[in-house]
C-alpha cells in the first residue's frame, strides 16, 4: 500500500459514469507505480545532498496546495469545527511521523525493502482496531499474519541467507537494521492516523481529511526546519530533480486518486495499490541499481500475496 495522507473515502463524486473494469485495473497499477516513483525520486534526492526535512516539507506542501486546488475547483466547503481541526491536526502529527519515518528508511535501505516493511500497516491496524474493542480479524487474516511475516524475513534476506553478507544475521541487521525500524514505525504511525481517521474524521470529505492532514505535515516541517536550521538543500542539479519529482508524482497520484475512486466501481482498490513495492523493485533496480537477490524477490511476492488475501477477503 501506499504512504498516503489520509483515508480516501467519503470524496466527492466527480462523475457518476463508472469506467471499465480493465481500465480501473490498469489506472490503479499505474497510480501504485506512480506512488512508488515518488520514493524512488526521494532516494536520488538523498544521494545528490537533500535531507528528510526538506524532502517533506516539499512534498507535503506541494501535496496540500494541490489538494486545495481540487477542493476549490469542485467547489467544496472549506469550514469545518474547531473539534474537527484539532482532530485532523493530531492526525497530521502521526503522519508527520510517518513521512519522517518513511523517507529516513529509503535513505538507509534500499527502497522497495522499506516499503515492503512499511507494507506491514494492514497487519498493524488491523490488531490496534481489535485491542481497541473494534472489530476481530478474520481467520483468513490470522492465518495470512504468519505468512506475511515470514515471506517479509526471506525479502530482507534476514538471516543473510542470500550469501550476499558474509558475516550472517549479525552483519546483515547491522546493515539494514536501522533502516528496518525507521520502516516499521512509518507503518505504526500510519495505522495509528488511518485508526484515528475512520474515528474521528470518517464523515469529513476525503479531500478535505488530506488537506488538512497534510497542511498539518508541512507546516511542522517547515517549523522544524527553519526553527533548527536542519534544512539541507540538493547540491546539486540532480538532487532538485530528485525533489521536484518526488513532489510531482505524489501530487499526480493522490490527485488522480481523487478523480478516479468514484468512478472505478468493483476494482478492488487496496489490492492493487499493493502493487508499489513489485512496481518500486524494478524501477530501484533500473534507475537506481538496487538489486536483490532471487530469494528476496520471492519473499517479497510473499509479501504481496499475504496482503492481497487479507485485503480481498470477506469482512
Amino acid at each position: 500500500m501506499i504512504a498516503r495522507p489520509s483515508s480516501l473515502q467519503n470524496a466527492a463524486p466527480v462523475t457518476s459514469k463508472p469506467i471499465p473494469r480493465w481500465l480501473g485495473v490498469v489506472l490503479m497499477l499505474g497510480i501504485a507505480t506512480t506512488f512508488g516513483s515518488n520514493h524512488v525520486a526521494a532516494r536520488i534526492a538523498f544521494d545528490h545532498g537533500a535531507n528528510v526535512t526538506t524532502a517533506v516539507a516539499f512534498r507535503s506542501v506541494g501535496t496540500a496546495l494541490a489538494v486545495l486546488a481540487l477542493l476549490l475547483a469542485n467547489g467544496v466547503p472549506l469550514k469545518l469545527s474547531a473539534a474537527t481541526r484539532g482532530r485532523a491536526m493530531v492526525i497530521g502529527c502521526a503522519l508527520a511521523v510517518q513521512s519522517v519515518c518513511i523517507y529516513s528508511a529509503v535513505a538507509r535501505i534500499p527502497v522497495a525493502l522499506a516499503l515492503l516493511v512499511f507494507n506491514t500497516f494492514p497487519l498493524i491496524l488491523s490488531l490496534l482496531s481489535w485491542a481497541a474493542g473494534a472489530e476481530r480479524p478474520t481467520r483468513r487474516m490470522l492465518a495470512m499474519m504468519p505468512v506475511a511475516l515470514a515471506g517479509l524475513a526471506l525479502a530482507l534476506d534476514a538471516g543473510g541467507w542470500s550469501g550476499r553478507n558474509a558475516a550472517g544475521f549479525a552483519g546483515r541487521w547491522a546493515e539494514i537494521g536501522a533502516g528496518v525500524v525507521l520502516a516499521l514505525g512509518a507503518a505504526m504511525a500510519f495505522a495509528a492516523a488511518l485508526f484515528l481517521t475512520t474515528r474521528w474524521l470518517a464523515d469529513v470529505d476525503g479531500r478535505m481529511r488530506s488537506f488538512m492532514t497534510m497542511g498539518t505535515v508541512g507546516v511542522l516541517a517547515v517549523v522544524a526546519g527553519f526553527s533548527t536550521g536542519s534544512f539541507v538543500l540538493p547540491r546539486d542539479a540532480t538532487g532538485w530533480m530528485g525533489i521536484a519529482a518526488l513532489t510531482v508524482l505524489y501530487c499526480i497520484s493522490i490527485t488522480s486518486l481523487f478523480v478516479l475512486l468514484p468512478r472505478l466501481g468493483a476494482v478492488n482498490n487496496a489490492a492493487l495499490m499493493n502493487f508499489e513495492p513489485i512496481a518500486v523493485l524494478f524501477l530501484a533496480w533500473a534507475i537506481l541499481d538496487q538489486a536483490v537477490a532471487p530469494l528476496q524477490i520471492a519473499g517479497a511476492a510473499v509479501v504481496i500475496g499475504a496482503i492481497v488475501a487479507m485485503a480481498t477477503g470477506k469482512r
